[in-house]
């Protein structure tokens, strides 16, 4: 993968850890799934981030 596009995924990476954090402190496991995806989906590409999207919809 081309830096470009590593630089163009990592505020959504962090974004995500972000999240994740937050989640924890407030103790809102939807936000720490939130934050989960949103960082899955940074480091994912194709169908694994299809699948991140489905398990989305299943804990909604």
């Amino acid at each position: 993968m081309p830096k470009s596009e590593k630089a163009k995924k990592k505020p959504k990476e962090l974004k995500g850890k972000a999240e994740q954090a937050a989640g924890k402190v407030v103790g809102s496991k939807k936000l720490m799934a939130k934050g989960k995806i949103d960082e899955t989906e940074a480091r994912s590409t194709g169908s694994i981030t299809q699948g991140a999207r489905k398990l989305k919809g299943k804990r909604s």
